[in-house]
């Protein structure tokens, strides 16, 4: 009898331009426990896609530019607080790979697409409401901008990078 090998669980994730990381990852490094800071500030748009040729086929034919999208508002999550991302590309784009991998997404990844960033997460609840009110004192929409995707390897820990598919400009057309 064979023994069953773990499959490998891929996270993708949509990857920032350098300043709107960095606002976010200096928000999460203030206000993220210690202890369970160990990634980056990151916009998820699968929690679980397989490891398979079928999943590096269909990232690797995504031809996307750049986009702008809309940093919209605050949300409290309880435990934490994000910020909540508009863009009618954003949504595209996660319907065409949700297409895409149909057959294959976990029950969370089937729920209704609500794109955020969090930058505090699993706290009491009184700090992540004090938080909540604080950012919401000061918060004015601002646009932020998706230049790719990152695939990521989850271990439970620490993500593992594995591949990236950058969003290019379209120069056959300029």
């Amino acid at each position: 009898m064979q023994e069953k090998q773990d499959s490998i669980t891929y996270i993708l994730t949509l990857r920032l331009d350098e300043e709107s990381q960095a606002f976010f990852d200096e928000l999460r490094k203030k206000h993220f426990p210690v202890e369970r800071n160990y990634l980056k500030a990151h916009l998820t748009l699968f929690h679980k896609l397989p490891d398979n040729a079928h999943t590096f086929a269909v990232l690797g034919e995504i031809i996307e530019e750049p986009f702008d999208m809309q940093v919209n508002g605050l949300r409290h999550l309880g435990a934490g607080v994000a910020f909540q991302i508009e863009s009618g590309i954003l949504q595209h784009l996660h319907h065409k790979l949700g297409d895409a991998f149909a057959k294959d997404l976990i029950p969370q990844d089937k729920q209704r697409f609500m794109p955020h960033i969090t930058v505090q997460n699993k706290v009491a609840p009184a700090a992540s409401k004090e938080l909540f009110k604080e950012l919401s004192e000061s918060f004015m929409p601002f646009t932020a901008q998706a230049i790719g995707m990152d695939l990521w390897i989850y271990r439970g820990g620490p993500w593992e990078y594995k591949e990236g598919f950058t969003f290019e400009r379209d120069v056959a057309n300029k």
